[in-house]
């Protein structure tokens, strides 16, 4: 690419700014009633009231970054499609530890700052309600994993591993590696390319379209046709081995394996090929276009997680686990939390998950997994402290938010019976797939679906701060 000098790229972008005026109209100019205004640095929720960014929804995300594994540096170029929500003349993204180097707002060279994790912009011409606008950034930097009591204690993010790197971003780590509006209110689509050293291999979300070769580079280009969330975004670098096909229902499926940990007793392919057609028959179709794994040798991480359409193993590898991240497809990524106190409707249900997955076994019911849970908690447990229906943001992944979760919906159950408990399940994927939720949603939809009354059964296993009385016969 060729560069002009500043003065001669000033004097090209005000001309194109007034000739962008003139044909754009009278309709470049805010009507009465749309005041123009700055966009807010966050959406409110009270957990990160930082994350995400007010004015403006996202629609689509191009990544573009390469990545130097012996330096760790990233150097990236993102464009933003987005519709603005209120006129804005300035609008704020999420990005941490990374400098931007320059910023474009529909083409045309916009001013912005960065303190802290904000990005704050300044487009040559504000934009008004309603219109869709690009934003694309140019940036740089030594990405480095965030650590806190949130994620178990344990390190995420961006976290070098000995080939490349393990990329797993829940809740609030999107941003160390692209800017975005990093929050899962504001799902878009994604193309994302890596380009990495010749040799290693690039795994995102969606599907593989691409792959070529620039000297000592090799580009990979993945598509996500279906809105995620930013945390859910992957660009996991290394070497790996990789098989393809399609699930005996007929969908996709990739899974890349680290060779460190190849002969394995857990079979990736074949687990992650089962739950997604057993989960589509009980959830509901699949909401995405392939199906898949990453299995990197990162045991200091200490999780996996549910990235979109392909889950990250490192330490945490066991079939429990497989069909957890798996159903994770439905609950959390497709039907996902709007504000994150309410992530009990993620977790909850992929543990729920597990417990089905043992019944449709035939190892143990959903009940003696239910009693099993119980009984090894004690009254005095902290693990019933927690109101796992506002959990707090330090404990908003604790085990409490997990088991009692999936106890709420086995009570759940048990109360309306087989035949409206399921039925609520696949209503519930169908009407908000690829959509926000909260809790009060999901108890009228049960009670919709069910006839009861469900407010005391909910404020009793969500909320409750002792172990609540099992009901008799139980």
């Amino acid at each position: 690419m060729r560069r002009r000098g500043p003065v001669r790229l000033l004097a090209l972008a005000t001309a194109a700014a007034t000739a962008g005026a003139i044909a754009a109209g009278p309709s470049s100019v805010p009507r009465p009633g749309h005041p123009l205004g700055p966009g807010s640095a966050g959406i409110g929720d009270a957990y990160f009231p930082g994350l995400g960014n007010g004015g403006f929804d996202v629609r689509h995300y191009d990544l573009d970054v390469r990545y130097t594994p012996d330096s760790g540096r990233l150097d990236g170029r993102t464009t933003l499609t987005a519709r603005s929500t209120r006129g804005l003349t300035s609008f704020h993204l999420d990005l941490q530890q990374l400098r931007a180097a320059s910023v474009e707002v529909n083409g045309l060279p916009a001013a912005f700052t960065q303190e802290g994790a904000e990005l704050k912009i300044r487009p040559m011409l504000p934009i008004p309600k309603g219109r869709a606008f690009t934003t694309t950034v140019a940036y740089g930097g030594v990405p480095r994993p965030l650590t806190g009591p949130i994620v178990f204690g344990s390190k995420y993010g961006w976290m070098r591993t000995k080939d490349g790197v393990f990329v797993a971003c829940e809740p609030n780590a999107a941003s160390t590696w692209f800017p975005s509006s990093d929050h899962p209110s504001d799902k878009a689509t994604f193309d994302i390319r890596i380009r990495a050293p010749k040799g290693l291999t690039a795994v995102s979300n969606g599907r593989l379209l691409a792959t070529h070769d620039r000297g000592s580079t090799t580009v990979a280009h993945w598509r996500e046709t279906r809105p995620m969330a930013p945390y859910l975004a992957t660009a996991t670098i290394g070497k790996f081995d990789v098989k393809k096909g399609t699930t005996p229902g007929g969908i996709p499926i990739y899974v890349a394996t680290d060779p460190a940990l190849a002969g394995g007793q857990l079979d990736f392919y074949g687990l992650t090929a089962e739950a997604t057609d057993y989960w589509s028959r009980i959830f509901g179709p699949y909401p995405f276009e392939e199906t898949g794994a990453i299995v990197d040798d990162l045991p200091e991480a200490g999780f996996s997680l549910e990235t979109q359409t392909k889950p990250v193993y490192s330490a945490v590898r066991d079939e429990a686990t497989i069909v957890h991240e798996v159903a994770h497809q439905w609950f959390g990524n497709s039907v996902s939390v709007e504000r994150w106190k309410d992530v009990w409707l993620n977790e909850g249900f992929a543990t729920y998950a597990e417990w089905l997955w043992a019944e449709h076994k035939g190892r143990k019911s959903t009940h003696r997994s239910f009693l099993e849970a119980y009984n090894e908690r004690k009254p005095e447990d902290p693990f019933w402290k927690i109101d796992i229906a506002d959990p707090q943001r330090e404990t908003m992944l604790s085990r409490a938010v997990y088991f009692r979760g999936a106890m709420t919906l086995q009570m759940l159950r048990e109360r309306v019976g087989d035949k409206a408990f399921f039925m609520l399940l696949r209503k519930w994927t169908k009407l908000h797939r690829y959509g926000n939720v909260r809790t009060a949603q999901f108890i009228g939809l049960a009670e919709g679906v069910s006839g009861k009354d469900l407010g005391p059964l909910f404020d009793t296993w969500l909320s409750s701060r002792n172990r609540p009385t099992l009901p008799s016969g139980r």
